[in-house]
């Protein structure tokens, strides 16, 4: 009867063991992003020369390989940076103050609530054209369809 006991426990031992060597591991690099709250108080403010940006998320999803948001608020006169192609498309919400959004050769002044659509390619940039500083949502994501290159 020991002998059997003993031959059930090395069974079960041997079991959890090939099952957890069989069982990938999930990397942190392609861990699905889920439901979760981003707190404005806890985003780490990150001082750039042009005003602050805060990392909100990066990560894939259920549906879209990358999903990446930030705020970023620019000084006045300042630009987001030089015009730019971007691959994936971007959606950017204006929280305060002016901003001047560039894309493909057009031009257009928005304040506080707009919403800014680029196009996938679209060459791009973003300037606080208001006398304080302007804040702003950037929301991106990468599909299968989003170009490579």
């Amino acid at each position: 009867m020991k002998a059997l006991l003993s031959f059930a426990c090395f069974l079960l031992v041997a079991s959890t063991t090939r099952a957890e060597a069989q069982a990938p591991s999930p990397s942190p690099a392609t861990a699905k992003l889920g439901s979760s709250v981003f707190e404005w108080k806890e985003l780490k403010a990150e001082q750039k020369d042009n005003g602050v940006r805060r990392a909100v998320l990066d990560a894939p999803t259920a549906t879209l390989d990358r999903l990446h948001a930030h705020i970023t608020t620019l000084k006045p006169g300042e630009r987001s940076g030089e015009p730019s192609r971007h691959l994936q498309e971007e959606v950017i919400i204006i929280r305060e103050g002016s901003i001047e959004a560039t894309f493909d050769g057009h031009t257009r002044r928005v304040g506080p609530g707009s919403v800014i659509f680029f196009a996938s390619n679209a060459v791009t940039s973003l300037r606080n054209v208001g006398p304080g500083p302007a804040t702003y949502t950037v929301v991106y994501y990468y599909t299968p369809l989003t170009p490579k290159s």
